[in-house]
């Protein structure tokens, strides 16, 4: 094929390819049904491939015509997308984006007007949860979770490696306290994380004996309120650490960090009318502010 398709009649295909319906394609484009038929016969000749099966009062795709309405569909949604973003538009695609309750406070977002000025043709409505088992991904496109990855229920791809740190109320110029000295600190457990602390210590190679939890919390959010008003140490995700400090919570971090097997990840979302563009768009940003 010595050129690529009329887009006119790529839009006509792809419209009647979502309605199966030449009649309800053409009242959505505001043509008559002549005219996209035309469209569409011109679109097989120029292919040299038929791409629906026509029969009374029944219209479906042949094999290649499916394969071919979900590229043009998604590349039609490019072309919408990259226009609005660059030239405005009334219409904005909504993206739903579940994540982790202080993963959405504590990092994300912060960071959301950042996409939505360069992304002005897409809107953001952010639904967070404490447990990833948790129902409710039903009408979701795009999903973070925080964990070992050890789910099974969707395609999953790890976007960020994780560090933990040892936190405490003041400014970050206080002096760091010993591994020693630390461990007889009053500590704040986070319900999901009671190995946190384990982990931290293990690290230096000093033997963990809990003490005596003033708090225990089911959110790392709370533990950082509690740590600022002078309540107790925390060990917390570093990324968690500095976005606190940066926003003017006065925290400090006490410790250095050290690696650890959780991580975030990108989960497939439920819902399958999703913007596609918009989704690949919002997907590529997630794993470079997590990289």
């Amino acid at each position: 094929m010595s050129k690529s398709p009329n887009l006119v009649w790529l839009r006509s295909f792809d419209c009647a390819a979502r309605h199966m319906s030449f009649t309800a394609a053409a009242e959505e484009l505001g043509i008559t049904q002549t005219a996209l038929s035309l469209h569409v016969r011109s679109l097989e000749a120029q292919l040299g491939c038929p791409l629906f099966f026509r029969a009374a009062r029944n219209l479906s795709l042949t094999e290649v015509g499916q394969a071919y309405a979900f590229s043009v569909r998604r590349a039609l949604g490019d072309i919408d997308l990259s226009t609005a973003s660059l030239f405005g538009s009334s219409h904005k695609h909504e993206l739903v984006v579940r994540a982790p309750i202080s993963t959405a406070s504590l990092f994300l977002a912060g960071r959301l007007p950042e996409f939505s000025r360069a992304h002005p043709g897409v809107s953001i409505r952010l639904v967070s949860n404490i447990w990833a088992e948790s129902a409710g991904r039903e009408n979701v496109d795009v999903e973070l979770r925080l964990g070992n990855g050890e789910w099974n229920d969707g395609p999953f791809s790890k976007i960020s490696d994780e560090r933990i740190v040892p936190v405490a109320a003041g400014s970050r110029d206080r002096k760091w306290p010993s591994t020693e000295e630390l461990l007889v600190k009053p500590q704040i457990q986070i319900l999901g994380f009671q190995d946190m602390w384990h982990r931290y210590f293990s690290a230096f190679g000093t033997e963990y004996s809990p003490a005596a939890s003033c708090f225990t919390v089911d959110t790392t959010i709370a533990a950082v309120d509690i740590v600022a008003e002078g309540g107790g140490y925390a060990v917390i995700l570093e990324r968690f650490a500095r976005t606190a400090i940066k926003a003017g919570r006065s925290i400090a971090i006490v410790g250095n960090p050290i690696p650890i097997e959780q991580s975030h990840f990108l989960v497939d979302g439920q819902r399958s009318n999703a913007n596609s563009a918009a989704k690949q768009m919002f997907e590529t940003w997630l794993k470079q502010i997590f990289a």
